[in-house]
């Protein structure tokens, strides 16, 4: 299946545009509960796929989808061609919003149960406010107003992405210069002298690497189409390597087709089996020369490249003779202002994380106090138990009384009644020779 202009936008906004053609033969099939392998990373990342495709269906909506604009889609005004769709995609939306609407609920109640939030009466709706992209008051159908909460939300969660994957990188490589400090820190000076002496060798190993080609210039390009294409560099041919590489011939290279670009110069600095080379630098490494190229290529910032921005690229300075291509090991992620709030942020919350332990520590101190004290008051209530018990006993003989069973009944003793009429020389008579008085 090829996808529309229109749709193309739609995709890009919610960064969902998938590597292979939807196969329709396989919409009858049971859903499989798999992670979709360019997943957003948002947490609605699967309705917004679902809704997608839904509406991708519909011929109406992917006709006006043709000649819609990226500002068409993000201001609103294609949301009204909702009204529009057809019965059976209505009704589809629908449950993918009652089934979005429950699996909200359930991670709501998931977070009151895990924050010891005692709430007998929950209003769901005013939760859901919490949620933005859908319509909260209206849980059961899905309307115009969804479509452009879903669409205006994606938009900005997706841009906001990128740079919250860069400080979780940031806090990575902080967290990791802490860690080797305080493992330094722990050793003698013998110790630390010669761990100090391997980590720089390492260090040192991993910049021994081939020079690294800027991100969409013509020689990145040409070494791809020799390399991975196998193909002739004296033959190298713009048009021909964008449609070589257009792996859904969407006629656009989406973020994963132009990140698969990257693979050969990647591998010149980061290879899994080598101790020096940490995978989590890949990534951000793969991240930048992503940006780089949009940044450079993506004239209208769709998040697509279509042939027309790459074909202009190649006439560009930068793509005949670009700056070399900095990597990560030539400029610090963090400066040491940063490094020292990050650790004094972690000194705070390990004061925290000690502060709840001897909590939870003194709490558990007084109920082992409180399960003493109610074990020894059971002890004290079976101790008075058998004392009044003991106490029945003995004033029961005292008055000559039978002694009482368990219950309180009375207990009679046969061998002692025997024993009286043997001392006055009565002979006991066993009970089926005794005379039948009539």
């Amino acid at each position: 299946m090829e996808f529309k202009p229109g749709l193309l936008v739609l995709l890009s906004i919610s960064a969902v545009v998938w590597s292979v053609p939807i196969d329709r033969s396989a919409a009858n099939q049971e859903p499989k509960d798999e992670i979709p392998e360019n997943d957003t990373g948002l947490y609605y990342d699967r309705y917004l796929r679902e809704v997608i495709e839904v509406l991708e269906t519909d011929p109406h909506f992917r006709e006006k989808l043709q000649t819609a604009n990226a500002e068409d889609i993000k201001n609103g005004r294609l949301s009204k061609e909702l009204d529009l769709v057809g019965h059976h995609v209505r009704t589809r939306l629908d449950e993918l919003k009652r089934q979005e609407v429950s699996r909200l609920r359930m991670l709501l109640k998931a977070k009151l149960d895990s924050s010891n939030t005692q709430s007998l009466q929950m209003d769901h709706a005013s939760l859901l406010k919490q949620f933005e992209h859908l319509d909260p008051h209206n849980q059961n159908t899905f309307e115009a107003k969804d479509l452009e909460l879903l669409i205006s939300t994606a938009t900005k969660d997706l841009e906001n992405y990128d740079a919250e994957r860069h400080e979780e990188f940031k806090r990575y490589e902080m967290l990791k210069e802490h860690e080797r400090r305080e493992y330094l820190r722990g050793l003698d000076q013998e110790k630390r002298e010669k761990e100090e002496k391997k980590m720089q060798e390492l260090k040192e190993k991993h910049r021994q690497h081939p020079k690294v080609n800027a991100p969409g210039s013509v020689a990145q390009l040409r070494e791809v189409w020799e390399e991975t294409d196998g193909l002739d560099p004296q033959e190298f041919n713009p048009k021909t390597f964008f449609k070589l590489h257009d792996t859904n011939e969407d006629g656009v290279l989406d973020e994963q087709e132009l990140e698969a670009l990257f693979t050969k110069e990647l591998e010149k600095v980061y290879d899994p089996k080598n101790e020096e080379d940490d995978m989590m630098e890949m990534e951000e490494e793969r991240l930048r020369m992503r940006e780089h190229i949009m940044k450079n290529v993506d004239a209208n910032g769709d998040r697509l490249v279509s042939l027309d921005e790459f074909l202009k690229s190649t006439e560009t300075k930068n793509f005949n003779s670009p700056k070399e291509w900095e990597t990560l090991d030539a400029q610090p992620a963090y400066t040491e202002d940063e490094l020292q709030r990050f650790e004094a942020e972690l000194r705070d919350k390990e004061e925290e994380l000690k502060r709840r332990a001897e909590t939870l520590r003194q709490e558990q101190e007084l109920l082992k106090e409180r399960g003493k004290a109610l074990e020894a008051q059971r002890k004290e209530y079976q101790q008075a138990v058998l004392e009044m018990s003991q106490r029945r006993k003995e004033q029961q003989a005292v008055d000559g009384q039978p002694p009482a069973g368990p219950n309180g009944e009375l207990k009679f003793e046969a061998q002692k009644a025997e024993a009286v009429g043997q001392s006055n020389n009565i002979p006991a008579e066993p009970p089926h020779n005794r005379p039948t008085h009539t």
